[in-house]
């Protein structure tokens, strides 16, 4: 069973312009029927929630539906355990201002040097309160992150443990479970930064047994938002940062001050449709007995697709001598994801991808936001990687096209 790409293109309005989108990892296209749920909600429940009459009791209902949809989607057990937000930058400096209250001056939590800054920026700022911050680094031979200089970097004072589950440079799959199991027999909580990893995956949060996991939702076909989730025994712990009034119970919107934006929550429920529509469309004589099992059976031939799409460009890039892949240079289902990033001898990456542009082809240059991996890597005098981050619309002839504009290039 392979997937019917042309069917999926069509679920992708943006996909019928002809350009060809590489930049991905910065920022999926939205499913249609996302967007047909934002609309939706604008024009028939536009208004505010938690008041008696019935429009509101239907819009509150509707947001209460955004969060069983993204318990469902990453596996939960609740749905008082999922947090929207606009960001995750701006949901992971939420968590990081509440779980401040709870350290004590000489605790430590472990950043590495490749998360997109969202996973460390805000953990830096806990140094104002006298917490401690060490760095994991990359091993700069094997350009992985090492479980046994996290094992050196763990003490009983250690707290937390934030990392990526997949490198927006490098597309390394961190082997999250076991580390997980590691930082958790070592007395601290883990914290996963899934913005890479969440487009390629179906996640499964109660079997990785992570503490805290987020993901943004524009990166996973839907609309400029995220969503962090959190144990729910966890988050009852955690002060709120919301308003005085807002109890501790409220395991959400205690660490949403504002609220958050209904029409994006509701309309994320557009992309369980899309998965179904997959899946039903794939599986015409499949009885399924939850959306759950739909979700996997769409998600694996995602991954197949993709699997054949990064081997391609992979393989095209590996015959090339003056080309160095930052990362893994094969591809496999359990180590890396479609993101691959590469920088070509003697020449500057901007030159290279500026020259792409004309041909309505986008892949981007730079450091993504994982600066210090690209600082780290001495890569900041070829003003970074040149980045093609595919996803499961993207069409191998998109790939071979590419590669034709590349043999024109370097």
């Amino acid at each position: 069973m392979k997937l019917d790409i042309e069917f999926v293109r069509k679920q992708f309005p943006a996909l019928k312009s002809g350009f060809t989108f590489f930049d991905n990892a910065g920022g999926s296209q939205i499913a249609k029927p996302v967007v047909d749920r934002i609309q939706d909600y604008l024009l028939n429940t536009n208004v505010q929630l938690g008041a008696s009459y019935e429009i509101s009791q239907k819009s509150t209902q509707r947001v209460q539906d955004a969060n069983v949809f993204g318990a469902e989607l990453i596996n939960a057990r609740d749905a008082s355990e999922i947090i929207y937000g606009s960001s995750t930058t701006l949901l992971l400096r939420n968590l990081s201002q509440s779980m401040v209250k709870t350290f004590e001056a000489g605790d430590e939590v472990i950043v590495t040097d490749c998360d997109h800054e969202a996973n460390i920026g805000g953990w830096l700022q806990m140094q104002e309160k006298g917490i401690v911050i060490k760095f994991w680094k990359t091993n700069t031979e094997t350009i992985n992150l090492e479980i046994e200089d996290l094992k050196k970097l763990l003490t009983p004072k250690t707290k937390l443990v934030a990392l990526t589950h997949a490198s927006n440079i490098l597309g390394t799959i961190n082997p999250i479970k076991k580390i997980t199991k590691i930082v958790h027999e070592a007395g601290a909580k883990i914290c996963i930064d899934a913005v890479a990893y969440a487009p390629h995956r179906l996640i499964d949060v109660q079997e990785l047994d992570v503490d805290f996991y987020v993901f943004s939702l524009y990166k996973v076909y839907g609309s400029h938002s995220a969503m962090l989730y959190g144990k729910k025994e966890l988050l009852l712990e955690l002060p709120g940062i919301n308003h005085f009034f807002i109890g501790n119970e409220e395991t959400a919107y205690k660490l949403q001050p504002g609220n958050v934006n209904y029409e994006l929550c509701y309309g994320y429920i557009g992309y369980k449709d899309y998965l179904e529509s997959i899946a039903s469309k794939h599986f015409p004589d499949t009885q399924f007995s939850s959306f759950r099992e739909k979700a996997v059976a769409a998600n694996q031939l995602m991954v197949d697709h993709e699997e054949m799409l990064a081997k391609r460009l992979l393989d095209y890039l590996n015959t090339k001598s003056n080309v160095k892949i930052i990362g893994k240079k094969s591809f496999s289902k359990t180590e890396r994801v479609p993101t691959i990033s590469f920088v070509v001898e003697d020449r500057i990456s901007s030159e290279i991808v500026e020259k792409v542009d004309p041909h309505n082809i986008g892949i981007r240059f730079g450091d993504f936001y994982a600066r210090r991996l690209i600082e780290t890597l001495d890569l900041e005098k070829v003003d970074g990687v040149i980045r093609v981050s595919m996803v499961h619309y993207n069409s191998l002839e998109e790939v071979k096209h590419l590669i034709s504009i590349f043999e024109t290039i370097f």
